[in-house]
């Protein structure tokens, strides 16, 4: 491990100690594209929802006799670069997360590293667009420590921005979240799935889970994570791929 990285480890451990807060699907929109009058809402949804709920809010949280037999995949199943090809077949031995953006300390973590900071356990409901839910247990490190180590700078960034190893065609994926959900306690990037290590299928080796959002948001194959102002400037501008390409709401709230 370099020293950069033992002493951002050492850093989230600090963090931790002094007081770093850890912690069935509704067809809102058609696959297709939604109206701009719909698209239009998207902002004023999301605020006159955090007028009437607390922020901090937790989703549902469910036994491990109650995780479902199956779980379905969303969105991509695999990555198809040869350097994600790579890394899956030396167990991602050479996996990089990249953390920077508007931050005082950008840094790399390897997937080891991820596994030796605080994590969280939770046993939750996904819910997707599409029509379907299933519930199951995720492990990993939640977003709040990450951004925390990195030093977040809060008098420039607004959004959290996750990018992917998958492409759709010519597309990288990539999703966004703002500040209220990447500081929730229920938000973390996941490692593990049902007490194993994430599959392939679910997004290996990291993936987001914002549990509050619908299954879109739950970005998949991340490689990267930036603290931002705003997403106009990125792809389509509208915060996401989906967003881009089939005019979902950016805001996913359940």
């Amino acid at each position: 491990m370099s020293v950069t990285r033992r002493g951002m480890l050492a850093r989230g451990a600090a963090l931790l100690g002094t007081g770093a807060t850890l912690g069935g699907c509704q067809r809102i929109l058609e696959t297709g594209p939604v109206s701009d009058v719909v698209y239009s809402l998207d902002g004023f949804t999301r605020d006159a929802q955090r007028l009437v709920t607390d922020r901090r809010a937790l989703a549902p949280e469910y036994a491990l006799s109650q995780r479902s037999p199956v779980f379905r995949a969303n969105g991509s199943r695999t990555v198809d670069t040869p350097e994600y090809r790579r890394m899956l077949a030396n167990g991602f031995a050479d996996y990089r997360l990249r953390i920077g953006g508007l931050v005082r300390r950008p840094f790399e973590l390897t997937l080891r590293d991820l596994m030796n900071l605080p994590a969280r356990t939770q046993v939750t409901k996904h819910d997707c667009v599409e029509g379907w839910s299933a519930i199951g247990a995720w492990t990993g490190t939640p977003l709040k420590l990450l951004l925390d180590m990195a030093g977040l700078d809060r008098g420039r960034a607004r959004y959290v921005l996750f990018r992917c190893a998958d492409n759709y065609g010519d597309t990288p994926y990539y999703e966004t979240i703002d500040l209220v959900e990447a500081f929730h306690p229920q938000t973390i990037m996941a490692w593990r799935m049902n007490g194993e290590m994430l599959p392939e299928r679910h997004g290996a080796p990291l993936r987001l889970r914002v549990e509050r959002q619908l299954g879109y948001k739950h970005a998949k194959f991340v490689t990267g994570i930036e603290a931002i102002a705003d997403f106009a400037s990125i792809a389509g501008g509208k915060g996401g791929y989906w967003e881009d390409s089939a005019r979902y709401a950016w805001w996913a709230g359940i």
